[in-house]
């Protein structure tokens, strides 16, 4: 799942980055109105972690947040802010947050925060993905083939997931990069055939099918049964 990051103060930023990065998520960070608002109507994101304290526009992630919302209606919106008055968490409320944490805060308790906006988010509704004799299950990060129980890596997780839910289309490795690796990923261009072949030897055993098929120069596939 990928998320944006709108936060002004770089070591905040850096620390949301590594914090998500590491729980699994691919993080875009921006830390001003306009590069926000232009990553956000360019990227499909799944969560927006917003400031309310933004450098470049009158209003800041308030104006942020309202004109998000009215990209985006379905888009969960985490509000960070130092400013913890009543009067601050029902604007932000009212701009189309769908949580408020004040600074400082603790990690887990955000992770926490985001678990549960993306439990809520519409594309969360079917939380077992199947296609085929195999499901995805998010809640463990887990994949479930006969009676094998198959645990992933975050990262083979977010492959797995993307190639699922496109489901009898080519994807390509870079829309794979662009989905399980944050948009400064310059990391070495065999990644993606690499996660593959971790995957393979994971869900394939002897006899059974390969569930994922390569197309050479094109990307990889999972096949919806017949």
């Amino acid at each position: 799942m990928r998320i944006l990051v709108v936060e002004d103060d770089l070591r905040i930023a850096d620390l949301l980055r590594r914090a998500l990065g590491e729980a699994g998520y691919a993080v875009d960070v921006t830390h001003a109105t306009a590069p926000a608002l232009e990553a956000f109507a360019l990227e499909s994101y799944d969560l927006v972690i917003l400031d309310l304290l933004l450098p470049g526009a009158p209003g800041g992630g308030m104006e942020v947040c309202r004109l998000m919302r009215r990209e985006n209606s379905d888009v969960p919106i985490l509000m960070l802010t130092a400013l913890d008055s009543p009067r601050n968490r029902v604007n932000g409320l009212d701009a189309g947050a769908d949580d408020y944490l004040s600074k400082p805060f603790h990690l887990q308790e955000l992770l926490a925060r985001v678990r549960a906006l993306l439990r809520r988010a519409p594309r969360a509704d079917h939380p077992v993905l199947t296609v085929a004799d195999v499901s995805l299950i998010p809640a463990t990060r887990t994949a479930v083939r006969g009676h094998r129980t198959i645990a992933l890596t975050s990262k083979e997780f977010a492959v797995l997931e993307y190639l699922m839910r496109n489901a009898g289309s080519i994807v390509s490795a870079s829309a794979l990069i662009d989905h399980a690796w944050d948009g400064n990923y310059d990391g070495y261009s065999n990644v993606v055939q690499t996660y593959i072949r971790y995957l393979r030897q994971k869900l394939n055993e002897p006899g059974e099918t390969d569930f994922i098929q390569t197309h050479r120069g094109m990307g990889y596939s999972v096949e919806l049964p017949p």
